[in-house]
């Protein structure tokens, strides 16, 4: 591959091992920085063109400056993997634990890893680790069960891999940190759970206090398909769980016109949000199985601890 073709895949950066494989000198290459037609990045890295870095530049001058085998990893790899939209403040970027990088890289994180020859994906360009391991990565150095809940169901969610996916992927790992959790997440998530706060209901309300089990994500066919979040078919309830900040006017009309068509239906419908769920379970869950009693379930919800206030 000539210069131009290697400038052209790596959005315009250059090592500088690369740039003299290509066939350029070392004074050219002086020259080139020295003139301004060039800008150095790193160490032994540049860019081949002026004004600042596009993103994907600077991922592939953090692997080049890293070095042979690198891989853009974490937050950076999901970012390049639509799995997050925001890319975070630095680039991060995993080495074989063969390689030792000395010294700082400005608003670099290196890691390092036994399995990278195996977690990098084999085609994606920049270099970057696979979404399964991706997704692991991140949990393995997440601070909070929340953010272990957001990247598992992100991940999920924009169907980007699948529950059996991650959990081959999980059985391949000796050591990973949240390891219950996100064994116990991914058998909630295949039964239908696609958000944390779906996961919240599912076991802070449903499972806690001893309420039937619901059909997730329920695909219900007619003039048009809709999807129930959790339906409750024996009983002619459906709980719409809404976890969208600012609740767009097309969302209000889609959501008018599924609860229309279930009261036409005869079906009630609960809706809750974040404030619901995560700020007063108890509450939800006792609405709920007065709901439920009315409609004819025959259990009785149980309490979930000293302060719970379901009878």
């Amino acid at each position: 591959m000539d210069l131009e073709e290697l400038v052209a895949v790596q959005h315009g950066v250059v090592s500088r091992a690369q740039a003299l494989a290509a066939g350029l000198t070392p004074s050219r290459l002086r020259w080139l920085v020295a003139s301004g037609r060039w800008q150095r990045v790193h160490a032994h890295t540049f860019a081949t063109f002026t004004g600042p870095l596009p993103f994907a530049a600077q991922v592939w001058a953090a692997i080049l400056r890293v070095g042979d085998g690198a891989a853009a990893s974490h937050r950076t790899a999901a970012h390049l993997g639509g799995l997050c939209d925001d890319p975070g403040p630095v680039i991060h970027v995993t080495a074989p634990v063969s390689r030792h990088v000395r010294g700082k890289i400005d608003g670099v994180r290196v890691h390092y890893a036994h399995r990278l020859p195996l977690t990098r994906h084999p085609v994606a360009m920049p270099p970057r680790t696979r979404v399964d391991d991706t997704v692991l990565d991140l949990v393995d150095v997440a601070p909070h069960p929340s953010d272990v809940e957001g990247w598992v169901t992100a991940a999920c969610q924009r169907r980007l891999t699948t529950p059996e996916r991650l959990a081959d992927a999980l059985a391949r790992r000796k050591k990973i940190r949240w390891r219950p959790m996100v064994e116990a997440m991914l058998a909630d998530v295949a039964d239908g759970a696609q958000s944390p706060l779906e996961l919240r209901h599912l076991r802070r309300v449903e499972r806690a206090h001893g309420l039937p089990a619901g059909c997730r994500q329920r695909r219900v066919a007619g003039n048009r398909v809709i999807w129930i979040d959790v339906d409750y078919p024996d009983h002619h309830l459906r709980v719409e769980l809404d976890g969208r900040i600012g609740h767009a006017d097309e969302g209000r009309f889609r959501d008018r016109r599924r609860d229309n068509s279930a009261t036409v239906d005869g079906h009630a419908t609960l809706r809750y949000g974040h404030a619901d769920v995560f700020g007063d379970p108890c509450g939800v869950a006792a609405e709920q199985a007065r709901v439920l009693r009315a409609r004819g379930w025959p259990g009785r919800p149980r309490s979930c601890g000293p302060a719970c206030g379901v009878p």
